[in-house]
């Protein structure tokens, strides 16, 4: 009796992986660019706000390649929310970028099955807790050095513990569970086997793509350790106005909100290309294996 063959990785090509990268970078744009009208409440030195809709590129990552989905998504928020808004901050957006385009990495390598929605809440609190962990302590490290002044109680400096405590739960709670977790268990199921084929994917599964424990090792704890390591130097230089490529106009004090439709132009006209480019793939994958079962 012959051996079964084993299953093997489905790996994307490049035109895959860029039109996930596209798609992912101009979807988190718009959403980013929606967070701005969205109202901040501040209760003392404590503030309330919708950082990002956090549940949109954790789709991306759960659904697709997570390399090229979380790459695109920090991406998109420099260009279509920062550059485009004038209020690009330089060589400190670095740290940001790096944050959460590990942290989405890391919580798309955790979900093999879409359709577990224990995976996907799993993955969620996951990935939006290794980024706001990361910012939380850079932000520490910061008063710690003496970078930046931020005490809560005058003359107390161990309360910025407490404090940025505090905006670590309550960033959990808004970003990551209201609108990470909730959102994605209820979309991702959904669109699961449903989407990959209008995009000419074959849908994600156990055997698509390799998992953490494939991937998680020590080459990937060093280069994440150090690429942290050079966004919080970047961060740290841009507080010490060792800093370039700012892009600060401030289009949005000067223009009005009205501005903000020039940001949501620009993404929804990406993200129509995008489309575009995922339907010619198809349309051309077709063509060419037209005898070709999906595997």
């Amino acid at each position: 009796m012959p051996n079964p063959i084993p299953h093997q990785k489905k790996e994307l090509n490049q035109s895959q992986q860029l039109m996930i990268f596209v798609l992912s970078m101009s979807l988190f744009g718009i959403a980013n660019i929606i967070t701005e009208i969205v109202p901040e409440f501040s209760f003392g030195p404590v503030e309330f706000s919708v950082s990002y809709f956090a549940f949109i590129p954790l789709a991306m990552v759960f659904l697709f390649s997570p390399l090229p989905a979380a790459l695109g998504a920090p991406l998109g928020e420099i260009i279509f929310a920062d550059l485009l808004m004038g209020d690009f901050g330089g060589i400190g957006e670095l740290e940001g970028f790096i944050e959460f385009a590990l942290a989405l990495y890391v919580a798309g390598l955790l979900v093999k099955n879409p359709n577990s929605r224990k995976q996907i809440a799993i993955a969620s609190l996951v990935g939006v807790g290794i980024d706001q962990m990361l910012s939380t302590v850079v932000d520490i490290g910061k008063v710690w050095v003496g970078i930046e002044e931020l005490e809560a109680v005058p003359g107390v400096p161990e309360s910025i513990l407490v404090l940025e405590g505090i905006s670590f739960v309550n960033e959990m709670v808004i970003s990551g569970v209201l609108f990470g977790l909730i959102p994605a268990m209820w979309l991702v199921p959904r669109l699961h086997g449903k989407i990959e084929p209008l995009m000419g994917f074959a849908p994600r599964e156990d055997v698509s793509f390799r998992s953490a424990k494939e991937i998680v090792g020590a080459r990937f704890l060093v280069f994440s350790v150090f690429f942290i390591f050079v966004g919080m130097i970047s961060e740290f230089m841009a507080e010490m106005d060792v800093n370039f490529a700012v892009w600060q106009p401030e289009f949005i004090e000067q223009f009005g909100q009205q501005f903000l439709w020039v940001g949501v132009s620009a993404a929804i006209i990406v993200l129509i290309l995008a489309v575009m480019g995922i339907s010619y793939l198809k349309k051309s994958s077709s063509s060419g294996n037209p005898s070709r079962k999906a595997q």
